[in-house]
């Protein structure tokens, strides 16, 4: 059975290759194609294990991506007199989208940290005495969909398929497992993203999990924040308790089976 899932954080090919330069350090001047592109397909493998659907437009970029590899291992193309004519650098167009994109991306960003007050946000008129002593907090931020599958990969790496497989009768639904969820966070302000699996969870818990919070969010009943870049991810519920309470998910509600 596939669940086809999609939320605001799926940007798209030029944000995905943006988050693997900047987590590889790389100069965007001098991308190394080879490791990059190993890196994009493996991602987009790891999209289809997970049942996400992959646009094409990703598949597009892979396809970039290995035509420019395959230019870059073509020796170089000498002329007449036997010196090697100066070709354009088969990464120039895709340096160029890729700067374009993050020139958009930061003014967004820029203009989504003007203040909000008294437009979308009321704050309160007067400190809360339980407050004045309290240390300042690293601000949250949204966790984007990279930063989540990383997460899962660094806890399938930590969890490994067992060699012997077991066949047992216990079956995890999505449904289940966003109950679950629900009944983890109730009467709290939040949970760390470990928190949300067993001790020791196998292979099936972690994809099913997964599933069911990609569900949540995409129903708006949880957000998923980190404290900056590559924090410890953190899970909030986005409506009170008493709405989420109210809130009985069954098989029927989306079609599980």
């Amino acid at each position: 059975m596939n669940y086809d899932i999609r939320l605001d954080k799926f940007e798209g090919p030029l944000d995905l290759l943006l988050h693997l330069i900047r987590k590889n350090e790389m100069d965007i001047y001098d991308i190394q194609i080879a490791e990059i592109t190993a890196q994009y397909l493996t991602i987009l493998d790891e999209m289809k294990g997970f049942n996400l659907d992959v646009a094409g437009e990703f598949l597009l970029m892979a396809a970039t991506l290995l035509h420019i590899k395959s230019r870059l291992l073509l020796p170089a193309v000498e002329d007449e007199t036997g010196n090697e004519e100066e070709e354009e650098d088969p990464r120039a167009e895709l340096v160029r989208r890729l700067l374009e994109y993050q020139k958009y991306s930061e003014a967004a960003v820029a203009l989504d940290a003007f203040p909000l007050l008294e437009r979308d946000i009321f704050a309160r008129r007067f400190p809360a005495p339980d407050l004045t002593d309290t240390p300042a907090e690293e601000p949250m931020e949204a966790v984007g969909l990279y930063e989540l599958m990383e997460a899962f990969r660094a806890l399938l790496r930590e969890n490994p398929q067992a060699a012997v497989h077991e066949v047992t009768a216990e079956r995890l639904s999505v449904t289940d497992r966003i109950n679950r969820i629900l009944f983890l966070l109730s009467g709290r302000e939040s949970l760390s993203f470990p928190d949300l699996f067993s001790a020791r969870p196998d292979r099936q818990e972690i994809v099913v999990t997964f599933l069911a919070m990609l569900e949540l969010v995409k129903l708006r009943l949880l957000r998923l924040m980190q404290n900056g870049r590559h924090g410890a991810i953190w899970v909030f519920p986005a409506v009170s308790e008493e709405d989420a309470g109210a809130v009985q998910l069954t098989e029927d509600a989306f079609g599980y089976g």
